[in-house]
Order: structure tokens, then C-alpha cells, then sequence
């Protein structure tokens, strides 16, 4: 037999705990990407693994690429929204696989925006050009 409700529930807690208070929970990095039908539509499966290669590739191992329906901008899918500390959440919007990468090595990596693609959050006071912006 199955795992009744309330083993389901405390399991589902002891998992909730150690994703969103574990030890590094500090240095993890959230990624969520839009897959709904827009989103798919739009090339988010190919966004997803490119995602995947480049985090692997980087050996970027605190990363965790969650699916998630819209983000709520249809208009520029695909999007990502990345939470990681020390950084304001942001949405990234009209991500190619170039622009993937770039938000792997300069927002994850390198801890600065991708300007040009910050489509949500945070206030335009803090999204400004670097000095080497590409």
C-alpha cells in the first residue's frame, strides 16, 4: 500500500524545508522558466536546454530550473525569472539561446544585468548599462 495523506504531507513539508531553508539555500540560484503554450510556442523547450548544457558546462550545480506556466508576459517569451541572493528577482524576456547563455555568464557568473532583456522587476534605477555592456 501507498503513503497515506498525512505521510504525503509531512514528506511534501520535509522536501519544502530543505529546498527553501537548507544549508546553501543562501547561495541557490532559482530559475523558472514560462512553459506554457505561449512560451513552448515560442522556443522555451530549446531556452530549457540550453539552460541545462550551460549550467552543466560552468559546473553551476546550486541552480535549479523549475517549469512554470506563463510568468505573465506572454508578449516576450520566452522568459525567465531568476532569484538568486544578492541580486533583485528579474524577469528576462524574448531569451534566445544566446541570451541564455549570456544571463548564465553575466547575471549568474558575473552577479550583473542583462540589460536590454530585463522585461520585469526591478526599479529603472537599479537596471543601468554597464560600462562594457555588448
Amino acid at each position: 500500500m501507498g503513503m497515506s495523506r498525512e505521510e504525503l504531507r509531512l514528506l511534501r513539508e520535509k522536501k519544502r524545508l530543505e529546498l527553501h531553508e537548507g544549508k546553501d539555500s543562501e547561495n541557490r540560484i532559482e530559475i523558472l522558466i514560462g512553459m506554457g503554450s505561449s512560451g513552448i510556442a515560442s522556443g522555451a523547450k530549446d531556452i530549457l536546454k540550453t539552460l541545462s548544457e550551460t549550467l552543466k558546462e560552468r559546473g553551476i550545480n546550486n541552480a535549479m530550473i523549475r517549469k512554470t506556466g506563463s510568468l505573465g508576459l506572454d508578449h516576450a517569451e520566452p522568459t525567465l525569472e531568476i532569484k538568486m541572493s544578492g541580486m533583485p528577482d528579474i524577469i528576462y524576456g524574448k531569451v534566445t539561446s544566446d541570451v541564455a547563455r549570456r544571463i548564465v555568464d553575466r547575471h549568474i557568473l558575473g552577479r550583473e544585468l542583462v540589460c536590454g532583456h530585463v522585461f520585469d522587476k526591478p526599479a529603472q534605477d537599479v537596471v543601468k548599462e554597464p560600462e562594457h555592456a555588448i
